[in-house]
């Protein structure tokens, strides 16, 4: 038993410092380098040979686990031991032998095309292959093959920064450890694995670009002949046969990649009319990254030696390296096919939510009424729930019956043209994306102004709720009480409501939750806008045979038109009424007490409460803590569902993390400084002034938080390169964040 732990304590010792371990215990450089260097076998197997390279490359990467070094001073101390390393073996000639064969011989039988034409690179045909494989790559042990030599320049390279270190070599160390490592014959045949990697990703790009979802977003009538895509392959082709210096045919060639860069552009434009998918998203940044990879292959094959441009080769396997890291998780893989899907549903939501809008005293006026009617359409919502949680029916069909009744109500509120209170925001929020192209001073102070006028309209519409639903509930109520002799609830019943509205207790947290729930049903309701235009719906019910034979062509498309207008509207009331009906009895059954609190039901339900025990029950302690309850049950729904829209905003304008905190500061700045700005309608012409010296004054604050001098603005410009250099879509927003400076977030005092 003794032998068997201290066995499993040395497996253990070796899982956890790796095989670089067994060089590290010796102190003395030389020893290390002795004992490394003079293990390899030319004759050995390939594996062999392939798992020695990697243990060269840990012991130039080892680093202990304490250090007071930061990363470019330990670049610095990886390369003295290159250096040194190189310097070892001139002094032992017959090591330095063994070592080259070795390593020449290791070259010569992997194969290389993969190493430039999939590393780093999205290969799988769809975006849930990719998912999969990339999965699998993260449960599955590292496989290293003679016919992959990319799993063995991956393994070489393990750490994201390797990429720095390999561009901070100077020419000598690099002349040398090629000199080490290769000869003619290897360059000429990675040469030409170089020329076949060229071949490969133009043949993928064309498979991609003259496929009918691309051409349908471009030029459906355009020959495929004549398309840029076919054109390339041609160039490419002749370029290929002549000699890779020709200045005309080089020119041609990367013309055409920059056309067919351009081509994706186009295709990304004609998202909103045709619809965007997952699959669609991914496929297009495959083929950019396809076509990027492309131009860094044609500047390596036309670089001349002895001239500048042959570092080339240096910045290629650079970012092959960066490649890798950077899209190589599944994480990566998610954010980037999922951003400019978050982008279009944003601006999708924004759209169906300019109707509720209160840009004025009259709209305000208008949100107010649309709220009564909303309010009223509730008390009956309110009522019908209490007579189906009396039923006593097993909890699912109680919840079952909840999302009727909810689904219901909500289409019917949008039927009559009312306004239901907390679900505006998470609907009408992402229009602040379309405001976030400037973050200057100006660009802020209007974000801000947009947020005054959209929580504006919410309050304006829990306002016309609450003015309803509380009159109607009583009016109800007395109405059965003097007709049938009834409540609407038992006294035990009563004041368990009352219990489970109370501000002291779980309220404030169901309030958050049915805020996320309702931005959560506006997010269903543009992915079913956007599935009604992906699917071409209207143009399928336009012109469906029995459809136009049953109303005739006018009133066939006028339904069409009709179903695209509001499908939106009825997919998202239909979802939110099944979260809100189903939420607590998914989470009951995971043993979790959950409950929703949507503010304008909650007073339905403790107004009907209130006339179950009797006119006195107003003076009690039990019901004002119930009451606020409501109260902070719509401060928390308008809240949170606010906050979520305004973050998927943000992120789907691939806004940089500190903007971001910086806008969701102001906001909440704004808000705790003059709330009576999003609350009240604003006289003509004030709100905005208002808001504007507020900005100004926030401003000043800002500067000496971030130790400026009070100087003039300086633009953040998101989408046209200014100050951040971010272009849509693309890798180039997110790699800005780090250049983005306090000094950029300053706005005019």
């Amino acid at each position: 038993m003794k032998f068997l732990f201290f066995k499993m304590l040395v497996v253990w010792r070796r899982l956890r410092h790796g095989m670089q371990a067994r060089y590290m215990a010796r102190h003395d450089v030389g020893r290390q380098l002795d004992s490394l260097m003079r293990r390899v076998d030319p004759a050995s197997a390939w594996h062999e040979r392939a798992n020695w390279l990697i243990d060269v490359a840990e012991w130039l990467r080892h680093r202990p686990a304490v250090s007071l070094l930061d990363r470019q001073a330990w670049n610095k101390v990886r390369s003295q031991r290159l250096a040194t390393m190189l310097d070892w073996l001139d002094q032992h000639r017959d090591v330095r032998r063994n070592v080259q064969n070795a390593m020449q011989k290791t070259l010569r039988e992997a194969n290389g095309p993969e190493l430039f034409s999939t590393t780093g690179l999205p290969h799988e045909p769809g975006f849930f292959g990719e998912l999969v494989e990339r999965l699998a790559r993260m449960v599955l042990p590292r496989h290293l093959s003679p016919t992959d030599l990319s799993s063995l320049f991956t393994a070489l390279f393990p750490d994201p920064d390797d990429a720095n270190w390999l561009l901070e070599l100077d020419n000598e160390l690099l002349v040398r450890l090629w000199k080490l490592f290769a000869d003619d014959g290897i360059s000429h045949m990675y040469w030409q694995q170089i020329e076949e990697a060229i071949t490969y990703l133009t043949t993928t790009v064309i498979a991609d670009g003259i496929s009918p979802a691309f051409r349908q977003r471009l030029e459906p009538k355009m020959p495929m002949r004549a398309t840029p895509f076919l054109a390339l392959r041609r160039e490419i082709e002749a370029w290929l046969r002549t000699n890779p210096y020709d200045q005309a045919a080089l020119r041609s060639v990367r013309m055409l990649v920059a056309v067919c860069h351009a081509q994706t552009d186009r295709i990304y434009a004609h998202l909103d009319e045709y619809g965007v998918s997952v699959s669609l998203v991914y496929r297009i940044e495959r083929m950019r990254a396809h076509l990027q990879r492309i131009g860094r292959l044609i500047d390596v094959r036309a670089a001349v030696p002895g001239e500048p441009g042959a570092g080339r080769v240096q910045l290629l396997l650079a970012d092959l390296i960066s490649a890798h890291h950077n899209r190589g998780s599944v994480r990566g893989l998610m954010r980037r096919s999922f951003a400019l899907l978050a982008r279009k549903m944003v601006e999708r939501n924004a759209n169906h939510g300019e109707q509720a809008i209160a840009r004025d005293a009259a709209g305000y006026r208008k949100v107010l009424k649309g709220g009564l009617l909303g309010g009223a359409v509730l008390a009956g919502t309110a009522l019908l729930q209490i007579g189906v949680a009396r039923l006593g029916s097993a909890h699912f069909f109680e919840g079952a019956l909840a999302s009727l009744n909810y689904a219901a109500s909500f289409l019917l509120i949008a039927a009559v043209g009312g306004v239901l209170a907390t679900r505006q925001p998470a609907v009408a929020a992402p229009m602040l994306a379309s405001h976030m192209g400037e973050l200057d001073a100006d660009g802020m102070r209007g974000l801000i102004a947009e947020a005054g006028l959209l929580l504006r309209s919410q309050s304006a519409a829990i306002f016309g709720n609450l003015l309803a639903v509380a009159p109607v509930v009583a009016l109800v109520c007395t109405a059965g009480w003097f007709l049938f002799g009834v409540v609407p609830m038992r006294t035990e019943q009563a004041h368990a409501e009352l219990v489970s509205l109370s501000l002291v207790g779980p309220t404030p947290l169901y309030a958050a939750l049915t805020g996320v729930l309702l931005w959560l049903s506006s997010l269903a309701a543009g992915f079913a806008d956007n599935w009604f235009a992906l699917r071409r719906v209207r143009e399928i019910m336009s012109n469906q045979r029995r459809l136009v034979h049953a109303l005739g062509p006018l009133r066939a498309e006028r339904c069409a038109a009709w179903l695209e207008r509001n499908v939106a509207t009825i997919s998202g009331s239909m979802v939110l009424g099944l979260l809100l009906g189903m939420t607590p009895v998914l989470a009951e059954f995971f043993g979790l007490p959950l409950d929703v609190r949507q503010v304008t039901l909650a007073a339905g339900t403790l107004a009907a409460a209130a006339f179950s025990l009797g006119w006195q029950s107003l003076a009690t302690p039990e019901f004002w803590l119930a009451a606020g309850g409501v109260a902070i049950s719509a401060f928390l729904g308008v809240g949170v569902a606010f906050a979520c829209a305004l973050t998927l905003a943000l992120r789907a304008r691939d806004v940089p993390r500190r903007m971001r905190r910086f806008v969701q500061r102001e906001v909440l700045r704004r808000f705790v400084t003059a709330p009576a700005f999003f609350i009240f309608p604003e006289r003509a012409g004030a709100g905005v002034d208002a808001a504007v010296h507020d900005e100004e004054g926030s401003g000043e604050d800002e500067d000496r938080d971030n130790g400026g001098d009070g100087g003039s603005a300086t633009p953040i410009d998101i989408g046209n390169d200014t100050q951040t250099q971010a272009e849509w879509p693309g890798e180039s927003a997110r790699d800005s964040e780090r250049n983005v400076h306090p000094e950029g977030l300053r706005r005019h005092g």
